[in-house]
């Protein structure tokens, strides 16, 4: 497929996800209080958007992944939180 084939097919649907993305970072940015490690996180991994390569998801994920090898012995809570507590 063609690079404007793509740009025709899927252009709009990211680009509203891109408008959605900073609408997001404006409202965490007018809120009150400080952020937590996951706003530091996201947008530390939107810095990989940036990267001149094709493998762009792969790094934001790993990115916003646990980077630990060692099983611990329980998780520390009930869910996943999206980013990874440096």
């Amino acid at each position: 497929m063609k690079r404007t084939d793509l740009l025709d097919l899927y252009f709009m649907e990211n680009r509203a996800k891109l408008i959605d993305l900073a609408a997001f970072m404006d409202r965490v940015d007018r809120a009150e209080g400080d952020a937590d490690f996951r706003y530091a996180a996201f947008k530390e991994a939107l810095k990989e958007l940036g990267r001149g390569d094709s493998e762009r998801a792969k790094h934001v994920l790993l990115s916003l992944s646990d980077p630990t090898t060692e099983p611990i012995p329980a998780a520390p809570g009930k869910g996943a939180i999206g980013a990874w507590k440096t």
